[in-house]
């Protein structure tokens, strides 16, 4: 079992969730963050900490999509360990549904590096 960020993290993209993470298993992207299925050791800290919601279990049915997303950009983009402030419009984002196919990037954050 791993977690993986939902499209619900699309154009908010807090952070609360690295700020805890034991093994530094996040990845950042331009407008979502994404966990690593190899390197998540299922402790669970991370989805209480999200407050759009967007952490699962992948044991929970319908989530294949998202494992393989997490697991595909995690090897691209940058690592991310420090909370930083959420995008500049993610009110008007965050009660949104389904926003992989309309708002999804793959281009890499910047990771630590801020």
């Amino acid at each position: 079992m791993t977690y993986v960020v939902l499209d619900a993290c699309i154009k908010c993209k807090f952070t609360d969730c690295v700020e805890v993470c034991p093994v530094d298993c996040f990845y950042e992207g331009a407008n979502m963050l994404v966990i690593s299925p190899d390197e998540c050791i299922d402790c669970g800290v991370c989805e209480p900490e999200c407050p759009v919601d967007a952490i699962k279990p992948d044991t929970e049915p319908g989530l294949e999509k998202f494992l393989e997303v997490n697991r595909e950009y995690a090897a691209l983009w940058p690592n991310i360990t420090v909370k930083k402030p959420p995008l500049p419009d993610y009110e008007k984002f965050q009660q949104e549904a389904e926003k992989f196919e309309k708002y999804f990037s793959p281009d890499p954050g910047e990771g630590d590096s801020e």
